[in-house]
């Protein structure tokens, strides 16, 4: 991030990439400790996406699981929020992205989702929250 703090990631990325071939980014953004109870549920949601040409990625938000940082003090803050628009455009910016990132997610992800699509300067296409 911006002001220093690094936010923990896994990408899930398509097999038999062949150099130089860029894929579409879908980010599940979440307080729900990517590398603790969420990872049973977390391999075959985001190796299903990966399977289906996408690079699928699941971050843990400023302060909880793997990202340093402090836990915010609300439910989608102002730096939560602003952290998600940061992770959003570094994901449009990498070597194997075509520039076109997604959101997704249920319950807090599902509202990180939809308060992207609201916020962001256009390298999110489409988001889907419930």
């Amino acid at each position: 991030m911006k002001y220093g703090v690094r936010l923990a990631a896994t990408l899930y990325v398509p097999q038999g990439a062949k150099p130089g071939e860029k894929f579409p980014a879908l980010l599940e953004y979440l307080p729900y400790r990517k590398d603790d109870g969420a990872a049973p549920e977390d391999y075959p949601k985001h190796t299903y996406f990966a399977r289906r040409g996408y690079v699928s990625v699941r971050v843990d938000i400023s302060g909880f699981g793997a990202s340093e940082g402090a836990p915010p003090e609300r439910e989608y803050s102002e730096q939560e929020q602003q952290d998600g628009e940061q992770v959003i455009a570094w994901l449009a910016h990498q070597s194997w992205s075509n520039g076109n990132v997604g959101m997704f997610g249920i319950s807090w992800g599902g509202f990180a989702a939809l308060r992207g699509g609201r916020r962001t300067s256009g390298n999110l296409l489409g988001a889907r929250g419930s």
